[in-house]
């Protein structure tokens, strides 16, 4: 599913013109942003957590060739499932699985 589609769905849903819905959507992609730059966490209940994580320095190895590299220490941002999400999806791929 790209953007474009997820603003086609939730326009449907709410009953907001695909341009309004669009806009809201890129507000919260753009918070989300915003609060891991800022060193912030994001919590939805029932839906997960987005986070960043310090990832250290290390001697890492160019695979194609074979020369040693160095990886300064950086930053990545990360996102956990919550456990109603995983068993929700989990639930909806069996019961589609079994009617198959």
């Amino acid at each position: 599913m790209t953007k474009a589609d997820l603003v086609d769905v939730v326009s449907q849903g709410v009953g907001l013109t695909k341009l309004e819905t669009e806009a809201v959507i890129e507000g919260f992609f753009n918070s989300v942003i915003e609060a891991l730059k800022n060193g912030k966490g994001i919590e939805i209940r029932g839906f997960g957590t987005y986070k960043v994580k310090k990832k250290p320095s290390r001697q890492a190895r160019n695979p194609k060739s074979g020369e040693k590299v160095f990886v300064p220490e950086h930053y990545v941002p990360t996102f956990k499932f919550s456990k109603d999400f995983k068993s929700l999806v989990d639930k909806g791929l069996k019961e589609k699985n079994k009617q198959l």
